[in-house]
């Protein structure tokens, strides 16, 4: 049986203030009252225009997969529901799209998204052309192989000079690339899956919770070596430079792991397989 981490008395506690206040709460989102925004800024652009287009992935379990309806859901969905939500936007008025590893920055610096949220790992090479908010989750580089794991893949020191399936333009492609592998990409890690299965490759690698999701996703087929071996933190890919706008999706971060949405947006999601982790403290550089 899997154990829950309990939320900290802190924010039980800012949980019930804000049930008290004049916001009403839905989905794990707050739909808050007519807000109001400096001139000029993003926020205030994105308020009166009364939309956001968020890019996220539509083929990650647990963090962005596309619904029957052709809406994504996942944890990070639920998060880009939270910023909006503190935009006076409702989650009907989200336009998402779909985002891949190779096009997150391209998206960001020709504007056809708002902000990305999808399993987006903060580095200095991507802090050259775009900024990031938080981190919000902190996840690590794994390792899945098929069910019973018949070639007793422990780490990546395994892999050298064998065939592994990644995703092109994704940080989990450059780390495995350190380990000597034979390295196959595509554009989703969901295509490293049949090639899996057939033997064309030995085992898939990207962050743990990926690969959880895609495990959860396939029961009896896959598992996860559970061998962590870098440190990746998630954060929101918005335009370089946009400090203000950077620092207030922060505080809507850090207001959300107090009063309890972050928590509510994980245990909706990637709770149903994981456990509730300790919320990571965002980078105010």
């Amino acid at each position: 049986m899997r154990l829950r981490t309990s939320l900290t008395a802190v924010a039980i506690a800012a949980s019930a203030a804000l049930a008290l206040s004049a916001c009403a709460t839905t989905g794990g989102t707050t739909e808050p009252d007519d807000v109001t925004f400096e001139a000029g800024t993003t926020m205030a652009a994105l308020n009166e225009a009364g939309t956001i287009t968020i890019g996220t992935k539509f083929d990650q379990p647990l963090f962005g997969l596309q619904g029957l309806d052709g809406n994504p859901e996942g944890f990070d969905v639920e998060i880009g529901k939270i910023i909006a939500s503190e935009l006076g936007i409702s989650e009907d008025n989200i336009e998402w799209v779909e985002t891949v590893s190779a096009n997150r920055e391209p998206f960001i610096e020709n504007g056809t998204v708002d902000i990305v949220v999808a399993t987006y790992t903060i580095n200095d090479t991507r802090k050259e052309v775009i900024s990031f908010a938080g981190p919000y989750y902190l996840a690590g580089q794994d390792i899945l192989v098929l069910a019973g794991n018949p070639e007793g893949i422990t780490g990546p020191e395994d892999l050298e000079g064998k065939d592994v399936c990644s995703v092109a333009g994704s940080t989990s492609e450059a780390n495995i690339m350190e380990y000597g592998v034979n390295l196959i990409t595509t554009d989703t890690y969901s295509n490293c899956l049949e090639p899996l299965r057939n033997g064309n490759v030995i085992a898939v690698t990207t962050d743990n919770v990926i690969l959880a999701g895609l495990a959860d996703q396939n029961p009896g087929e896959f598992e996860v070596v559970n061998n962590p071996f870098t440190s990746e933190p998630y954060g929101i890919g918005l335009m370089k430079d946009d400090d203000v706008f950077r620092s207030f999706i922060n505080d809507v971060l850090e207001e959300s792991y107090a009063d309890g949405r972050w928590a509510d947006a994980w245990n909706s999601t990637a709770g149903t397989v994981l456990d509730l982790p300790e919320p990571p403290a965002v980078d105010r550089y």
